[in-house]
């Protein structure tokens, strides 16, 4: 910047010094004397950014902005313009905005870390996660650049920076050896190994990283994210209130807790966070998508369309917000939804997630539409990009059925009989995704004894905790090892999943619900340490399951559901290890087969209740009347009445279905019944 001044230059030169001093000590005597400055001498760019600045800190952001965006157009290639002009932009909300100032800065700076940091944040803020990882990557090597300046440590920073963990993991580790105690080595260290899914080691370095440094902030927001991300939300939230204490209007920290909150079911103080800071920041479409989520499973259908809106208006090629509203099942897209959807589409510069969520989205618009080739047409390629992006191997699971029926014997089950935690609390529905498990679930929550929860990932953090395996490419001790456990260890770890799961527990009623569907995987263990807990086994018509679940993409997890022979090969595992129990265990699960449900609700609801212990209630037949909160795929559809729409479905698609039918062989032939194994 270069003013012209009528002044003396060491009276200006005093002055502006003055004020600089005044910004961290009281921002309206700062902007008082700046303002003195230019009284003096009209338009002096650095007073003028001193104003802007003044304003900014003392909470006038329309002022600021109408004093800086002149300036930051007089001035479009100045660092500190820009970079001020960013902030400022971002404390009003207007975060694309501020995207485009950072950008700027940097552009003209590429070494200005401050500039890095308000990039990153504010492309954290419009779901760009890819950028804002990279920016992130740059601040942290100016930020070394401009202290120890430690080559190892560059090094990894950079190879951060391009994307490559694996070789900034090797770099980082041979520094530890020399240094085990530098918490900047241990987050980076932390973070690389996040980004190569390894979450629970990312954990145990960023605790030590806090251990050593507990004021370093960055570890501590990577910590409580990958608390978040391990399931453990309680965890992060006692690592967000840290954060928040020092900074409790952060947009970051604030959406984290938001959706930490949903996942512990504290709907109301979720909704009312994103409320707050979507009025604040209202330019980020993946807040407005996490908000939508949170507003579908209260059931508020309208305002949850409306944010999904939001977020499609802020960010047309965010596919997963046209798929969120593809999801809410009984959402319809018009002719230029789906135009705009395909012009998405056939953009070169598309990331594969969200041409896989655009694929899902049409695919289902389609389907809505009767055209039923190009509905699977989509559903097809969506699967497909999401498919290459799994390590997934249906072989770990044909041998992990195997292991199971090998261990867990009649003999077993007979030996451990009255051991394990006599708790009668938990009632398990499980089976497969789409398989009308939330609709049992929403029965039986509407009863008076019984409360609804979510699909809760304890069972299986305990099964994984017990095999040892750090990832899926050890050896698992689990399930042999629930032959070696004695009756104090099975009562003990039945315990643990009653206190993992008490956060979910909201009304006091007696009974509450466990609807992961996965947990069929370990029936044994859920018999072994909770001999009182009831097994439901959620089963529907193969194709009509296994379709259903072919064409609904899901947030996480489900790795077996984007290949129709994966997804017919699961199911037939999963019919084999339940035939299994019913053997070994006759009468311990209680299976409600979907179709016979549709047909006959009262008759099977009846006999659902007299499984469970629990008398008739009417709410029971009422159950779509039931308001309490869904977090599933099905959340809009179980606040209908029972439909026999979706039993034969699939009937419309069965044309490309060959690969299904054969994997599922005499699966398929004897349903309901189960083939001899």
């Amino acid at each position: 910047m270069s003013t012209t001044t009528t002044e003396p230059a060491g009276t200006v030169a005093t002055a502006l010094a003055h004020a600089r001093r005044l910004l961290g000590v009281d921002p309206r005597l700062a902007a008082e004397q700046a303002g003195a400055i230019l009284e003096a001498v009209p338009r002096h760019a650095e007073a003028t950014l001193i104003l802007a600045t003044a304003l900014r800190l003392a909470g006038d952001l329309p002022q600021a902005l109408r004093t800086l965006d002149p300036l930051s157009r007089a001035f479009p290639q100045s660092p500190p313009v820009q970079l001020e002009h960013g902030w400022s932009l971002a404390a009003a909300g207007q975060t694309q905005g501020a995207v485009a100032a950072f950008r700027r800065a940097v552009a003209a700076e590429p070494d200005l870390a401050e500039a890095w940091r308000g990039l990153a944040e504010a492309l954290e803020l419009v779901g760009d996660e890819a950028g804002a990882q990279v920016a992130r990557a740059r601040q942290t090597v100016l930020q070394i650049k401009g202290g120890v300046r430690d080559p190892a440590l560059m090094a990894a920073a950079g190879a951060l920076v391009d994307g490559k963990p694996g070789e900034a993991e090797k770099a980082l580790r041979a520094l530890l050896d020399t240094r085990p105690d530098d918490p900047a080595a241990l987050r980076m260290l932390a973070e690389a190994v996040a980004r190569l899914g390894r979450q629970e080691e990312a954990e145990t370095l960023l605790v030590r990283c806090l251990e050593i440094a507990p004021g370093f902030t960055a570890a501590r927001q990577n910590l409580a994210t990958v608390l978040y991300r391990l399931g453990r939300s309680e965890d992060a939230l006692v690592q967000l209130e840290r954060l928040l204490a020092d900074e409790p209007r952060n947009p970051a920290h604030l959406n984290l807790k938001a959706a930490a909150l949903a996942r512990i079911g504290e709907y109301a103080q979720s909704i009312a966070i994103y409320e707050d800071v979507l009025a604040r920041h209202p330019q980020q479409p993946k807040g407005w998508m996490s908000y939508g989520h949170a507003l579908k499973t209260v059931g508020r259908a309208a305002d949850c369309a409306a944010a999904y809106r939001k977020a499609v208006d802020q960010a047309p090629s965010l596919g997963e917000a046209w798929w969120s509203l593809a999801n809410m099942k009984t959402w319809r897209f018009d002719e230029a939804d789906l135009a705009a959807m395909e012009a998405q589409l056939a953009r070169a510069d598309l990331s594969d997630d969200d041409r896989l969520h655009l694929d899902y989205a049409l695919g289902k618009a389609h389907e809505d539409a009767g055209r039923w080739a190009r509905s699977f047409e989509h559903y097809a390629r969506g699967a497909a990009l999401r498919r290459a992006q799994l390590a997934y191997d249906p072989e770990r699971n044909r041998r992990h059925v195997a292991r199971s029926k090998a261990v867990l014997t009649a003999d077993l089950f007979a030996e451990r009989a009255g051991q394990g935690c006599p708790a009668p609390d938990p009632i398990f529905v499980l089976g497969l995704p789409r398989s009308g498990s939330t609709l049992v679930e929403q029965i039986l929550a509407s009863h008076s004894a019984v409360e609804g929860t979510m699909e809760l990932p304890d069972i299986g953090a305990i099964a994984k905790r017990l095999g040892g395996a750090k990832s899926s490419r050890e050896p698992s001790a689990y399930p042999e090892i629930l032959a070696d456990l004695d009756p104090d260890q099975l009562a003990a770890l039945g315990q643990e999943f009653l206190d993992r799961t008490r956060v979910q527990r909201k009304t006091g009623r007696p009974l509450f619900i466990d609807k992961m569907p996965n947990n069929w995987a370990h029936v044994g263990l859920i018999a072994l340490t909770l001999p009182n807990a009831k097994i439901i086994d959620a089963r529907r018509h193969p194709m009509g399951c296994c379709f259903s679940g072919f064409k609904q993409h899901f947030a996480r997890g489900q790795a077996f559901s984007y290949g129709l022979d994966d997804i017919g090969r699961y199911y037939a595992d999963y019919v084999e290890l339940m035939a299994h129990f019913d053997a070994v265990l006759p009468g311990r699960a209680y299976r409600v087969i979907y179709e016979e449900m549709v047909a006959d609700p009262e008759a099977q609801i009846r006999a659902l209740l007299d499984y469970c212990g629990l008398p008739f209630e009417e709410s029971c037949l009422n159950f779509h009347e039931n308001d309490r909160a869904v977090r599933t795929a099905s959340s809009e559809q179980v606040r209908r009445p029972i439909f026999k729409d979706a039993v034969e479905h699939w009937q419309n698609y069965e044309s490309w279905l060959d690969p299904l039918k054969s994997a599922l062989g005499p699966v398929l032939t004897c349903y309901p019944a189960a083939p001899e194994f």
